[in-house]
């Protein structure tokens, strides 16, 4: 090796240990339009639908033909459908499903929207293995002619198994009011 890469090694040790003791960076916060924060409050709404047990509620954020699982070779279509499928979710005798956004943006034309941020199951059986798990979500939000934002597609990510220290980041990290621009 040559002499002068050798004497340069310890330099670029010490340079290399301290940059990787130096905490990340915070990640950017979104900065969302009051248009945008109106799907970011709309959203909030649909995962307190699930947590008060609504079925109602959580059927009035849905568009009467948006698809559920909208990457599967065959998603849940419909209102009635959707929240057919999803009554045990929202009853939550087994499980709880809480989610949050984390970004919502809006394109294009502006009845449309989407949105996306972390999920967080918890099973319920005190007997469970995982009892957390933490995914995240994706939606996009059609704004109908009366106004209102619903759901026209939805689909997640697989939730992996969370320790308490995840689940207490993910309930720590969801903000009551949108972060606008």
């Amino acid at each position: 090796m040559n002499p002068r890469a050798i004497a340069l090694l310890p330099v670029l040790v010490f340079a290399m240990t301290g940059a990787a003791a130096q905490p990340a960076p915070a990640p950017k916060q979104a900065r969302m339009t009051a248009a945008e924060c109106e799907v970011w409050a709309r959203e909030l709404s649909f995962a307190q639908s699930v947590a008060d047990h609504d079925a109602k509620a959580f059927a009035s954020h849905l568009e009467s033909d948006a698809a559920f699982g909208a990457s599967l070779p065959e998603p849940t279509r419909g209102r009635d459908a959707i929240t057919k499928r999803w009554a045990g979710i929202i009853e939550g005798k087994r499980f709880k499903l809480a989610w949050y956004p984390t970004r919502t943006t809006i394109g294009g034309v502006g009845d449309i929207a989407w949105s996306s941020g972390p999920s967080l199951f918890e099973d319920l059986d005190p007997n469970a293995k995982e009892r957390y798990r933490i995914g995240a979500f994706h939606s996009v939000w059609d704004r109908g002619g009366d106004g209102v934002w619903r759901v026209l597609f939805d689909d997640g990510v697989d939730p992996k198994p969370a320790t308490e220290a995840q689940v207490a980041e993910f309930r720590a990290g969801r903000q009551a009011t949108c972060p606008q621009a």
